[in-house]
């Protein structure tokens, strides 16, 4: 998948949009994605940026196919 990197027990990716809006509306339809799994990512914005984190707690804190089915859905968007 596209710039996904596994480091420190987690997936990272950071994605960039034109604007600040368009960041927010990216992760309002991400949100409802992520309820639907009830697998929530650590993620931040700053301005037109979101930098996304990706772990199962439930396991142990490491990457699990959880977290890459998460990540597909997260492509999409």
């Amino acid at each position: 998948m596209n710039h996904w990197t596994e480091q420190h027990n987690a997936l990272h990716k950071t994605f960039v949009f034109s604007t600040f809006l368009d960041a927010m509306h990216w992760m309002q339809k991400a949100s409802a994605e992520v309820e639907k799994l009830n697998h929530h990512p650590k993620w931040t914005n700053m301005y037109n940026t979101v930098e996304v984190q990706l772990s199962t707690h439930d396991a142990g804190n490491i990457v699990t196919d959880k977290d890459w089915e998460l990540a597909r859905i997260l492509e999409t968007i």
